[in-house]
């Protein structure tokens, strides 16, 4: 894959996240006026429409490939971009994949929060210095709510949807760090070589978002 900036000036190629988020992109997206259509299921990670390229990614890697020119733009959960750190242009709140990144504790749970299990190390950390919790921070992958049934952790900071797994594991959100919805992002770069085709996208965009109901 070459840089963005080693394209034609007309072509955009897009990161988007595997899963979840992945189909009310591509819908958002054709609404918004460009080629696209949900990709087959098949093992490929890149897919060719007119005039766009979509890199299929992990969640976690839409910042970097944006923010290092790979693509031009890409949709990305707000809690991936905190985490992330990088410093891409984020124009568009596309208020959908609404989710909210909580601290949680098993019911009942007392004593001092001293381990806290997070796939969101850097949430997390500015979380606990700015309430003076020198907790440890242990990283994970998945089923992060385990860290606080087995007392790996005596807390762990994860991704609230509707709360029924926190339920049915007899866990409870104690604090909320912030709430999170899928965001356009643009590399810096690009917004220049491209204005051509990325601005009209993202007032396309900012008007569809209006127009929906709050």
């Amino acid at each position: 894959m070459t840089p963005a900036g080693t394209r034609t000036p007309d072509h955009l190629t897009l990161a988007l996240p595997k899963g979840r988020i992945l189909e009310e992109a591509v819908t958002l997206l054709s609404h918004a006026g460009l080629p696209l259509t949900m990709p087959e299921k098949s093992r490929a990670l890149r897919h060719e429409f007119p005039g766009v390229t979509v890199l299929e990614l992990r969640n976690q890697d839409v910042p970097v490939y944006v923010d290092l020119g790979v693509a031009d733009a890409g949709i990305v959960g707000k809690d991936v971009l905190l985490e992330s750190g990088r410093q891409v242009y984020e124009p568009v709140d596309l208020r959908f994949a609404g989710c909210r990144l909580s601290l949680i504790r098993e019911v009942g749970a007392a004593g001092p929060i001293q381990r806290v299990g997070t796939k969101y190390p850097r949430a997390t950390r500015e979380y606990l210095n700015a309430r003076g919790i020198p907790a440890e921070i242990v990283k994970l992958s998945g089923n992060i709510e385990l860290a606080a049934l087995t007392g790996l952790a005596d807390a762990v900071v994860d991704l609230v949807q509707t709360g029924s797994t926190l339920r049915a594991n007899n866990l409870e959100e104690l604090d909320v760090l912030f709430h999170s919805t899928a965001r356009l992002v643009v590399n810096r770069a690009a917004l220049k070589l491209r204005r051509e085709r990325l601005r009209p996208l993202i007032e396309r965009l900012r008007e569809l978002i209006q127009s929906e109901p709050a």
